[in-house]
């Protein structure tokens, strides 16, 4: 079988070692897109953090600060109601409303979402961009990469496409761990995890995408896993499921949506915070129809999750009632599992350690690509040269026996 689970990561190494090394570059640079995000537009995403308070610290916005932005916003008719709208995260973020984008004219269109900033001293607009629309601008830079890895350019038939390269990045783990398997002696097994001094260039590269591939295939495996899921849930859910019980995702709804009667931005961000007082608030989501209810993003102490955390709670807009959590450290089974995906396909399951080594791991398609590249076309040659020794060999054998022929006819 080794032969052919050979041929088989071969060719799915070249089918999508282009696509696999764009996922891997791509991924590597977002691993820190907010830190480069800030440092590209400045002016944009950030200002003078409050008086008394320290750059980088922790930021816990007050409701009514949070009621007052999403205020100005909704009555300026430059802007209106914002469909969501991201807190900051620590002293001397912005405010970052989201509005809803239109839908897309085909499945191959890339949708694209306006984000507007704002001051939280002044609530001044500081700017805006459009998030999904490829550039190479500093505002634009960021988005544009993110979108790349998640989707292509390619909006939900960019999904599809990621997922199928997730599936062909485990099948390539799982072969290549079929492929590197070795001998089982220490010089055997040893020879397989380094990379020695010495030898020509397609020596070399096989030496090192063997060994480097025995270190990263766990990295990989979990990579292309979870890049299913975020893409594909669907494809993967069944094979959870099987394992440990997932829980419905039902939408909640208000329990009067004939109800005038609403509560704010704040009001729901309160009701949330009061549910989860150690939590920061994140990002709160707006009801856009009479049924909706808020959608508030907690980030709670311990969360495997940093910056906006995993923990939702679903608000009433009409009593500000809790009507539904999704609690990630209270989570079991294929909950709990399905929650440590995200933390884990940015290494921030890890802290900064694991951020580090994603990134790392990110380059690695590249290094595969070319060791791999180099290796097959060494032995692409090989069998080229021993067949015309072969050709070569017959005539070379006949050569002494002509003289002997010759003797024999003379008798």
């Amino acid at each position: 079988m080794k032969p052919l689970i050979r041929t088989i990561h071969l060719w799915a190494g070249l089918v999508f070692g282009t696509i696999l090394v764009l996922q891997g570059l791509t991924g590597t640079v977002i691993g820190w897109r907010h830190e480069l995000d800030a440092w590209l537009n400045p002016g944009l995403l950030s200002v003078a953090p409050p008086p008394g308070t320290v750059a980088g610290d922790e930021a816990r916005p007050a409701p009514s600060e949070v009621s007052a932005v999403a205020a100005h916003l909704a009555q300026d008719p430059a802007y209106g109601r914002p469909d969501t709208l991201f807190l900051p995260e620590v002293h001397g973020d912005v405010y970052v409303a989201w509005y809803r984008p239109a839908k897309p004219a085909s499945s191959w269109e890339q949708g694209v979402t306006r984000q507007v900033m704002v001051d939280p001293a002044n609530l001044a607009v500081l700017g805006e961009r459009n998030w999904g629309e490829a550039g190479l601008s500093r505002p634009l830079l960021m988005p544009t990469l993110f979108h790349l890895h998640r989707y292509l350019m390619a909006g939900d038939a960019g999904k599809v496409i990621i997922a199928v390269q997730g599936v062909a990045l485990a099948l390539l783990a799982l072969t290549g761990i079929v492929v590197w398997w070795p001998k089982m002696t220490l010089t055997a097994f040893w020879h397989a995890i380094t990379v020695r001094r010495g030898g020509n260039w397609a020596k070399f590269s096989f030496q090192l995408h063997r060994a480097a591939g025995f270190y990263t295939a766990p990295v990989l495996l979990v990579l292309a896993f979870s890049g299913v899921y975020f893409n594909m849930p669907d494809w993967v859910k069944p094979a959870i499921g099987a394992v440990a019980p997932l829980s419905r995702n039902e939408k909640a709804v208000n329990a009067d949506s004939e109800s005038d009667a609403r509560i704010d931005a704040g009001q729901a961000m309160a009701a949330a915070q009061a549910r989860y007082p150690a939590g920061r608030v994140s990002r709160i989501g707006i009801p856009g129809k009479p049924e909706q209810p808020y959608e508030v993003r907690v980030r709670q102490p311990g969360e495997l999750r940093q910056g906006p955390g995993a923990t939702r709670v679903s608000i009433d807009a009409g009593n500000g009632a809790v009507l539904r959590t999704v609690d990630p450290l209270a989570a079991r089974g294929g909950d709990w599992f399905v929650s440590t995906l995200y933390p884990l396909h940015t290494g921030e399951a890890f802290g900064l350690a694991g951020r580090i080594l994603i990134s790392i791991v990110g380059l690695t398609p590249l290094a595969f690509f070319i060791t791999g590249i180099v290796v097959w076309i060494k032995f692409r040659r090989k069998p080229a040269k021993r067949g015309a020794a072969g050709r070569a060999a017959p005539t070379r054998a006949r050569e002494p026996a002509a003289p002997a022929l010759q003797r024999a006819a003379q008798r």
